[in-house]
């Protein structure tokens, strides 16, 4: 049966049977595994029956074994899980980048609803959710206890409808009701902006767009620049980026490095085990590059993020990754459903896991919230406070050390650190990171 690999995702699960001089006790051990197996599903059958029997409403059979074989694979960890026909098939459409929704990807942390990370210009980022929030109801309605699907499913409906979803935030005293309109999500995996010589290339996701996305944006905003000798090197934003498709992560990283090991998976038994390794190639030409993460990128967005910090290609900046380091097989079921199951873990190149730790940046830059009215006052306190200088003075000497030429490129230069000031404001790690590549380029030369 066909398995489908998913983000962080990936691997295969296989079995061993091992005879050895002892064969005789291990069968017995076995058969009396086995034994307890059997009485445990006996008791499965004794009470599935008594509820279809007895239970103060009529139920349906169906949905009652759904439920009981997405309990037993929830009960696991976070992210296994089964998935009914239509929940498969909505997999499958995000992964190629389309999909109705609110835009969040949510996991479940001891009960409660947990924001991993609202997606790029979606419903839920414009309604300002941020990365590590709480959902405690939706439309007033408490969803403490729910398992995640569930959970999730009340989160849904039509496009154009309107959901009020109440949130908890760190620093914020009080719970806080949020209305969000659902609408069509269209993921666009990658986008690129310039900023002075440096090329940021925003990664919003690991579907099937995003490899060839990155190779395009890229080449995009090199030619706007006027080619690689113009620029000192590439931001990688993985800030918010809840993963994706495995083999994405592998050829986003593999772009990036012309050698050497780009993640490992283990499962339970070394068969299990697989190692990927980068091919010849660097679409960035050796140039410096500096990857964002905070504690929304996770799963695939780890796997790129590891991989550039082990081969010492990036310099990560930003805050502490989210910490999913596990690999989910997707596997088709009879019914046309899935069973998503975690078969592995993965490791970066040196060989550490991140599950549950993350990826810790070199450089450790956390994002200010920017308070809208002090900033305003600011501004204004700016505005009748103008800033002076030795060439506004009355009467000052000229500087005849300078030709015109030199005179326009310090004009350049300067406009370029104004900009540069003023991406502060609008996101400060940013910033910093096209601050550390124009002082590498500084220092190179």
């Amino acid at each position: 049966m066909k398995k489908f690999v998913m983000a962080a995702i990936g691997g295969t699960v296989a079995g061993v049977v091992l005879t050895t001089q002892f064969a005789a006790p291990l069968i017995a051990q076995e058969n009396s595994r086995n034994a307890n197996v059997y009485e445990q599903l006996d008791l499965f059958g004794d009470i599935f029956e008594r509820v279809r029997a007895q239970y103060v409403e009529e139920v349906d059979s169906k949905e009652l074994i759904e439920a009981a074989i997405n309990g037993m694979l929830t009960s696991l960890d976070p992210h296994s899980n089964y998935l009914a026909a239509s929940d498969f098939d909505d997999m499958q459409v995000q992964t190629r980048g389309e999909f109705g929704g609110l835009g969040i990807e949510v996991t479940q942390e001891e009960g409660f609803v947990k924001v991993v990370s609202p997606m790029d210009d979606t419903p839920a980022d414009e309604a300002g959710i941020e990365a590590g929030d709480y959902i405690t109801h939706v439309n007033g309605e408490s969803v403490l206890g729910l398992q995640l699907d569930a959970a999730v499913d009340m989160m849904r409906g039509p496009v154009g409808s309107e959901i009020i979803i109440t949130v908890v935030r760190e620093g914020v005293a009080e719970p806080f009701d949020v209305s969000i309109i659902r609408d069509t999500i269209k993921l666009v995996a990658v986008r690129n902006r310039v900023v002075g010589e440096t090329v940021v290339l925003r990664v919003t996701t690991f579907n099937d767009q995003t490899y060839s996305g990155l190779e395009e944006n890229l080449r995009t905003a090199v030619e706007e620049v006027g080619g690689m000798e113009n620029v000192n090197g590439f931001v990688i934003d993985l800030r918010n980026n809840p993963g994706g498709l495995l083999t994405q992560a592998i050829r986003v990283s593999d772009a990036f490095l012309d050698k050497g090991e780009i993640v490992s998976t283990r499962g339970r038994e070394p068969v299990d085990s697989e190692r990927f390794n980068a091919q010849p190639g660097d679409l960035a030409m050796g140039k410096p590059i500096v990857v964002l993460v905070n504690g929304g990128s996770a799963s695939a967005s780890e796997i790129v993020a590891g991989a550039l910090q082990d081969h010492r290609r990036a310099i990560v900046v930003g805050t502490k990754s989210f910490g999913k380091g596990s690999v989910q097989t997707v596997i088709p079921l009879r019914g046309d459903g899935a069973m998503r199951l975690t078969t592995a873990r993965y490791y970066t190149p040196s060989g550490r896991s991140i599950q549950a730790l993350g990826v810790m940046p070199d450089i450790v830059v956390n994002q200010p919230r920017r308070d809208p009215e002090a900033a305003a006052a600011e501004e204004e306190t700016s505005a009748l406070r103008p800033q002076t200088s030795e060439a506004d003075l009355r009467g000052t000497l000229s500087n005849d050390s300078m030709s015109e030429d030199e005179r326009r490129l310090l004009e350049e230069e300067r406009a370029r650190t104004e900009e540069a000031a003023n991406l502060r404001d609008e996101d400060y790690q940013l910033a910093y990171a096209i601050d550390i590549l124009r002082g590498l380029a500084a220092v190179a030369q």
